[in-house]
């Protein structure tokens, strides 16, 4: 089983000060860093990880609660990795992605949760989709909002219109940045499985003009290739 310490050794061993500089601005100030990149952070899981390639989800729970809880922005990224060797979530999972969607919240961890680990969640327990989805919709929690946005982002045929549909414009009016770009990117997304059924969308209904503009990309680069 892994230990939160050989995790801190090899992250330690690689840290950059400066670069952790430039990782802080980017983030806004958002979170410390301990100036690791991505190739190399997930070098060091992968020491750690040896020939495990499949993780049992409550095993390492324990381990996913301890790496949110450091400070340093690398530990939150280990164990969004981590989590990318889940194959399968048990049903009552999806209170503790719940929970991490929440906590030290921002884009970078809160998209994977979404689009990663919630998406998969609900692909294996379909019947849980409306009733923590509408809980997400109606939060007052703007992480939870984008994530029952852009959690179906990977579902392409698979995708349930209506819902997204649903949640889009429970949300349409938002002044928030990142909800109107969470509408657009999914939006997006599901233009390149049905461009007619978004653009029929987006001419019928009042978007953020942010929102418009990142949902009809593909839409217009199809058009210019045409």
């Amino acid at each position: 089983m892994m230990k939160l310490d050989r995790i801190q050794e090899e992250l330690e061993a690689v840290k950059n000060k400066e670069q952790a500089k430039k990782m802080e601005k980017y983030m806004r100030n958002q979170f410390p860093f301990l100036g690791v990149k991505t190739p190399e952070r997930r070098k060091a899981v992968k020491t750690v990880l040896k020939q495990e390639r499949v993780l049992d989800f409550q095993e390492i729970r324990p381990l996913l609660h301890q790496l949110w809880l450091l400070p340093e922005r690398e530990y939150q990224n280990v164990a969004l990795d981590l989590l990318g060797h889940v194959k399968h979530f048990p049903k009552e999972s999806i209170a503790f992605i719940e929970h991490l969607i929440v906590t030290k919240s921002w884009w970078d961890t809160v998209d994977s949760l979404a689009g990663n680990s919630a998406g998969n969640y609900f692909k294996q327990h379909p019947d849980e989709i409306k009733p923590v989805i509408d809980t997400w919709m109606k939060s007052e929690n703007m992480w939870l909002n984008r994530s029952a946005i852009i959690f179906q982002l990977s579902y392409k045929e698979t995708t349930d219109w209506l819902l997204l549909k649903k949640v889009i414009l429970s949300h349409s009016n938002s002044k928030e940045f990142f909800i109107q770009k969470a509408i657009g990117w999914s939006l997006r997304e599901y233009s390149k499985t049905a461009p007619e059924t978004v653009e029929t969308f987006m001419n019928e209904y009042p978007l953020a003009p942010l929102s418009k503009r990142e949902g009809s990309k593909i839409l217009k680069k199809n058009k210019t290739e045409a």
